[in-house]
């Protein structure tokens, strides 16, 4: 076993297996998928630390933990197709695409999209589609989505989002009030979102994302 593929092990044994995630397709994936090669160069030594990995424009790899319990919320299904928002350099991408049919992923950043599409294609993950557009926009024209899922904080999710949902599909993402976060699921019935919290977690809130601020004298 090479040093990383250890890692990747002791990521799963003590971050996600702790965490009551026991969905062999979850587990499966974040043993297979290399987190290493989806961070900057000089940040591969610290891919498998337990805490969201700054890879910075903004954008976080979720901890192995975070990420692992929201897949385990949402339940992704094989015939599935997922909108993934603010995938940065993919690695969300490419663990979703291992449980779900298809992966739609979005990337605001020119330069993070460009490279996230290079490292997908290179490592074979030939059902996820990077593509570059504001975030908060998502991807309409794949749309309807089965699941919608948002590599980052929200302070509020967007309607124009909610409309990409199919009836009936789920949604997941960390709440952020300030400091403090809460992982929740959203279910899409009669055309509304409702949502349900699920464990506590944080990330810094996306471009996007964040509430009006309202300024008085």
């Amino acid at each position: 076993m090479s040093e990383f593929e250890n890692r990747r092990v002791m990521m799963v044994d003590t971050q996600v297996r702790p965490s009551d995630v026991t969905k062999f397709p979850i587990i499966d994936a974040m043993l297979t998928v290399p987190r290493e090669t989806y961070v900057p160069d000089g940040q591969r030594d610290v891919a498998y630390v337990g805490e969201n990995l700054d890879i910075g424009q903004g954008r976080v790899v979720l901890e192995a933990r975070s990420l692992a319990k929201l897949l385990d919320a949402l339940d992704i299904q094989p015939d599935e197709m997922v909108l993934d928002l603010g995938c940065g350099l993919g690695y969300s991408a490419a663990v979703i695409a291992r449980l779900a049919d298809t992966v739609v992923a979005v990337e605001e950043d020119e330069s993070l999209a460009a490279e996230a599409g290079r490292i997908l294609s290179q490592e074979g993950v030939d059902n996820a589609l990077v593509v570059h557009a504001p975030l908060a926009s998502g991807a309409a024209k794949h749309a309807p989505y089965d699941v919608i899922t948002v590599q980052g904080g929200v302070e509020q999710f967007p309607q124009a989002l909610a409309a990409q949902l199919r009836e009936g599909g789920r949604v997941g993402a960390v709440f952020m009030d300030g400091a403090l976060g809460v992982a929740m699921i959203g279910f899409k019935n009669d055309g509304h979102v409702t949502w349900r919290p699920v464990f506590n977690a944080a990330a810094p809130v996306l471009a996007g994302f964040g509430k009006a601020r309202v300024f008085s004298l």
